[in-house]
C-alpha cells in the first residue's frame, strides 16, 4: 500500500522563462505532488522589447499552485502538512509596481534590451513606487510585503556583493536609475519573507499564513537543488539560458573576471558565491524550436515530448560531428552585439532532420564547453565532474555529447522533478527549521541522478570539431556585422 504524504511538507516554486513549476516535497526531498502551467507567449511590440503579457507571472504561479494542491489532495495529503514555501523567480527581469503592488507596466523579460541597461526613470510610469525582480513582484503578491532576497539581484542593481545588501553609496544607487525608496527590503536566503495572505490563499489554494522563504535567482537556486558542493565540480544549466558555473567563497576581482570570462552571482547560501562563465541565450529554446519545426514530419500528431524522443533516438544514430553539419547558436543576439545571428553550415545530400537536431545539440555543447574551459583555466580550477541540470539534462544523447565534448564524467543533478523547485524547498526547509542548516538540508533532500562517462574517441573528434566550430563563429562575425548584411538592424 502506498503511504499518504505526511508533513512536514515543503513547497518549492520554480518560475522559469517558459513555465511556473510548483512541487511539494517531503523532508527527504521526495516529490509527492506537483503542478505546472506554461507562461503565455511574450509580447514584442517593437524590436528589442520583450514583455510578459498582463500579469502572466502571477496567473501562472497561482494556477500551478492550485494544480499542486489538487495533486496533493489526490495523493491523500493535506495542505495542513505544508510548513513553508520557497520562492524562486526568473532572474534579470524587472517589474515596476505601484504602491498597492499592482503592475505599473508589463514585466520586462530578461530577453528585453532594457534588462541589460540600468532602469530609465524617464521611461517609467509616474506612479512607479517599487522596482524589483520577478521574485520581488511575486513576494509582494503572495505576502503583501515588498521584500526579496539579495541573491535575486545579479548585475545592474545597486547591490554590495560583500555585504549582501543594497549599496550604502548614493552614487551607486543613482547610477542604477533607482531611488532608495523604490528598493525592496532584503532578506537573506533561508529566512522568512512573510506569510501567504488570505487573498493569495484564495487564488492559490495554499493555506493562509504559510511562511514564504527567501531563496535566490533561478540559476543559484538550481545549483543548490543540484547539490553543487565542491571546487572540483562544475554545473552546466541546460535551460533557456545555458551557462557553466563554479562555486566560490568570494566575489571575483576585476582581473579574474576578464581572465575567466566570468562574473559573480550570489549563491543560495549566504556567504557563498557562484562564478558564472559565458552563456548561450535561447539555448534549449533553440532545441525546442527545431523540434517543433521538423519533428511533426517524423511523427505527425505527436506531442512535444514524443517528438523530442523520436529526434533524440534518430540523432543518436548520426555520427559524431553530424556528418560535417555545424550549428552556431545565436538565436537571440545580445544588446551589445545586435548583428549576431544563428547559422547552419555544411549542408549536403546526406543531411536530414536528425542531422539538424544533432548539430544543434553539438553546437550548444561545444559553445558552453568552450566557456567552461575558459572559466576553469582562468580560475585555475581542477574540475573532475560536470553536473547537468535543466530540461536538456533529460536527454541521454545530450548528456553523452556534453561528456564527450568536455572529456569529463557527467552526472544529472536530480533524477526527477525540477532542481530549482527542489533548491527552493531546501531554502524553505532551512527557513522553517525542518533542517538546521543548508548543508544538512542538501544532504537530506538532494539525491544524485544517473551519470555517464566520456568516450575517448569521441572526445578526440570533438577536439578537432570544436576548433572548426570556433573558427566558423569567428568567420561569421565580420559578414554579419556589415551594414549591408541580410537582417542587419538599420
Amino acid at each position: 500500500m502506498t503511504r499518504s504524504p505526511a508533513g512536514p511538507l515543503l513547497v518549492g516554486v520554480d518560475l522559469g522563462s517558459q513555465s511556473a513549476k510548483v512541487a511539494v516535497h517531503t523532508a527527504d526531498g521526495r516529490v509527492v505532488a506537483s503542478g505546472r502551467r506554461p507562461l503565455r507567449a511574450a509580447l514584442t511590440p517593437r524590436p528589442g522589447v520583450v514583455e510578459h503579457p498582463d500579469d502572466d507571472l502571477v496567473d501562472a504561479l497561482a494556477a500551478a499552485c492550485r494544480d499542486a494542491v489538487a495533486a496533493l489532495s489526490a495523493a491523500g495529503g493535506s495542505t495542513g502538512d505544508l510548513v513553508g514555501l520557497g520562492l524562486c523567480g526568473i532572474r534579470s527581469t524587472r517589474a515596476l509596481l505601484r504602491a498597492d503592488g499592482t503592475l505599473a507596466a508589463p514585466v520586462i523579460s530578461w530577453m528585453d534590451e532594457r534588462a541589460s541597461r540600468p532602469h530609465d526613470p524617464a521611461a517609467a510610469p509616474a506612479d512607479t513606487a517599487v522596482v524589483t525582480a520577478s521574485s520581488g513582484h511575486l513576494t509582494r503578491w503572495l505576502t503583501g510585503r515588498a521584500a526579496d532576497s539579495p541573491a535575486a539581484y545579479p548585475v545592474l542593481w545597486p547591490l554590495d556583493l560583500e555585504r549582501w545588501d543594497w549599496s550604502t553609496d548614493d552614487a551607486v544607487v543613482a547610477a542604477s536609475g533607482l531611488r532608495r525608496d523604490q528598493l525592496v527590503d532584503l532578506v537573506l536566503p533561508g529566512a522568512v519573507l512573510g506569510a501567504v495572505t488570505e487573498v493569495a490563499a484564495h487564488a492559490t489554494g495554499l493555506p493562509a499564513g504559510l511562511p514564504v522563504v527567501a531563496t535566490a535567482n533561478d540559476k543559484a537556486v538550481e545549483a543548490l537543488g543540484c547539490g553543487l558542493a565542491g571546487p572540483d565540480q562544475a554545473l552546466v544549466s541546460l535551460g533557456t539560458y545555458v551557462a557553466p558555473m563554479l562555486l566560490g567563497d568570494a566575489p571575483l576581482r576585476p582581473g579574474e573576471e576578464e581572465a575567466a570570462g566570468a562574473w559573480t552571482n550570489l549563491a543560495s547560501v549566504p556567504g557563498r558565491y557562484l562564478l558564472e562563465g559565458g552563456g548561450v541565450r535561447r539555448g534549449m529554446w533553440t532545441v525546442s524550436w527545431l523540434r517543433d519545426l521538423v519533428g511533426p514530419g517524423l511523427l505527425p500528431g505527436g506531442a512535444p515530448e514524443e517528438l523530442e524522443d523520436v529526434l533524440n533516438r534518430a540523432a543518436a544514430e548520426v555520427p559524431v560531428g553530424a556528418d560535417g553539419l555545424l550549428a552556431v547558436l545565436d538565436w537571440l543576439a545580445p544588446a551589445h552585439e545586435p548583428w549576431r545571428r544563428g547559422a547552419f553550415v555544411g549542408f549536403d545530400g546526406r543531411h536530414g532532420a536528425a542531422h539538424l537536431y544533432r548539430a544543434v545539440l553539438e553546437g550548444l555543447a561545444l559553445t558552453v564547453g568552450g566557456h567552461l574551459r575558459t572559466l576553469v583555466d582562468g580560475l585555475d580550477r581542477d574540475v573532475r565532474l560536470v553536473l547537468l541540470s535543466g530540461g536538456g539534462a533529460r536527454s541521454p544523447l545530450m548528456r553523452q555529447v556534453v561528456a564527450d565534448v568536455t572529456g569529463l564524467p557527467v552526472r544529472v543533478a536530480v533524477d526527477d522533478g525540477s532542481p530549482a523547485a527542489l533548491g527552493a524547498a531546501v531554502c524553505a526547509a532551512v527557513g522553517t527549521g525542518v533542517h538546521p542548516g543548508f548543508d544538512e538540508a542538501v544532504a537530506a533532500m538532494v539525491a544524485p541522478g544517473p551519470s555517464v562517462q566520456p568516450d575517448a574517441a569521441a572526445t578526440r573528434a570533438y577536439g578537432e570539431i570544436g576548433q572548426t566550430h570556433a573558427d566558423l563563429r569567428a568567420s561569421l562575425a565580420p559578414v554579419l556585422r556589415r551594414d549591408d548584411a541580410p537582417g542587419q538592424p538599420r
